[in-house]
C-alpha cells in the first residue's frame, strides 16, 4: 500500500441531500443490502426518503441522522469491496459521523449504532422543539478569540462555542438573543463574516441538556469492543483508547464543543498520510484545506471517487 496511515472521515448533520448514496445502491449489492437492512432495523422506509425526499423531511434531525449514518456506511461497504487492502489506521467523524467511525473501526456494530442514532436524532429534535435556540458559523476570528468574546458576554445559559471547525471558522450555539449577541460581538471585534446557520437548533449548547440525560441513559448498555483501528473524538479533539471516556464522549458530545480541528491536527502528528473523507457534502475535505494539511484529502460520495482513489493508491 502507497499509503502507510490512512484516516477515514466521515460527515455529520447538514451534508445530507435527497438522492445521496443511490449510485452505489444501483451498482453494489453490498451498498444496497446496508440501505435495505437499515429499513428493517428502523422498520420504515428511510431509504425511499434518501432517494427521494421531499427535502424537507429529509432535513429533520430525526430523519437526518439516520441518513447520513446509513449513506456513509454504505458507500464505505463499496469503498471495502472495491479496496479489499485498503486498511485505515485511524477513523473519525463530525459530530453524528462519530458513529459511522465507530462502526467503521469494528468498535459498535452496525445494527447498534444506526439504533443508537436513530434514539440521538429523536432525542435532539425533541430538545430542539422544547428551547427555542439557532447557531452561527464566525468568519475572520481564531478558536481563542471566539472563546474569549464568549466567556467576556457571559451569557452562560444563552451562547456556547459549539464548532472549532478550521482556522478562522467557529460556530456558535445557543439562544436566539445569545447568538445574535454574539454575532454582533464577533462584528465588532473585526469578524470578515458572521452566517446564521439554516438549524433547527441549538446544537453542542446546554440547549440540548435535554437529549444528554436521555442518551446517558440509552447508552448504560453499550458494549464497546476492542479492534486495531483507532478512533479520534470530538469532546477532547485527540485519540481515545479507553472504552469507558469513547462511551461518555459520545454522551457529553452534543452538549459540548466539537473540537473538529484539533482531532484533524492530532491525526496529522501521528503520521496520517491519506484522509478519505466518506458520506454526503465535501465539507470535510474543505475544512483540510483551510488547515493547510500537508497528507492529500479525497472525498467518496459518489461512484466515479472510486476511479480516483484507484490513481490515489496506485
Amino acid at each position: 500500500m502507497k499509503y502507510q496511515k490512512i484516516a477515514l472521515l466521515f460527515p455529520g448533520q447538514g451534508a445530507q441531500a435527497v438522492g445521496m448514496g443511490r449510485d452505489f445502491y444501483e451498482k453494489y449489492t453490498c451498498a444496497r443490502e446496508v440501505f435495505q437492512y437499515g429499513d428493517e432495523i428502523l422498520k420504515r422506509s428511510l431509504s425511499k426518503m434518501i432517494f427521494e425526499g421531499p427535502e424537507e423531511r429529509l432535513v429533520e434531525t430525526g430523519h437526518c441522522q439516520p441518513a447520513i449514518y446509513l449513506t456513509s456506511y454504505a458507500i464505505l461497504k463499496a469503498i471495502e469491496h472495491e479496496f479489499p487492502g485498503l486498511r485505515p489506521a485511524v477513523c473519525s467523524g463530525l459530530s453524528l459521523g462519530e458513529y459511522t467511525a465507530l462502526t467503521a473501526s469494528s468498535k459498535i456494530p452496525f445494527e447498534t449504532a444506526l439504533a443508537l442514532v436513530q434514539f440521538r436524532g429523536e432525542a435532539m429534535q425533541e430538545a430542539c422543539h422544547k428551547t427555542q435556540g439557532t447557531m452561527a458559523a464566525l468568519f475572520g476570528l481564531s478558536a481563542e478569540e471566539v472563546e474569549k468574546m464568549v466567556q467576556e458576554l457571559s451569557l452562560p445559559s444563552d451562547l456556547w462555542v459549539a464548532n472549532f471547525n478550521c482556522p478562522g471558522q467557529t460556530v456558535i450555539s445557543g439562544t436566539l438573543l445569545g447568538v445574535q449577541r454574539g454575532i454582533e460581538e464577533a462584528k465588532a471585534r473585526g469578524a470578515k463574516r458572521a452566517i446564521p446557520l439554516k438549524v433547527h437548533g441549538a446544537f453542542h449548547s446546554g440547549l440540548m441538556a435535554l437529549a444528554e440525560k436521555k442518551l446517558e441513559k440509552e447508552m448504560t448498555s453499550l458494549t464497546i469492543q476492542e479492534s486495531p483501528i483507532q478512533v479520534v473524538m470530538n469532546v477532547p479533539g485527540d485519540f481515545v483508547k479507553d472504552f469507558e471516556m469513547m462511551r461518555k464522549n459520545l454522551i457529553k458530545q452534543v452538549t459540548s464543543s466539537v473540537r473538529w480541528q484539533q482531532g484533524i491536527q492530532a491525526m496529522a502528528r501521528e503520521g496520517v498520510d491519506l484522509f478519505i473523507e466518506i458520506g454526503p457534502g465535501k465539507t470535510l475535505a474543505g475544512m483540510n484545506r483551510q488547515m493547510g494539511m500537508v497528507a492529500p484529502t479525497l472525498t467518496i460520495n459518489k461512484r466515479e471517487d472510486l476511479e480516483l482513489l484507484n490513481e490515489l493508491l496506485q
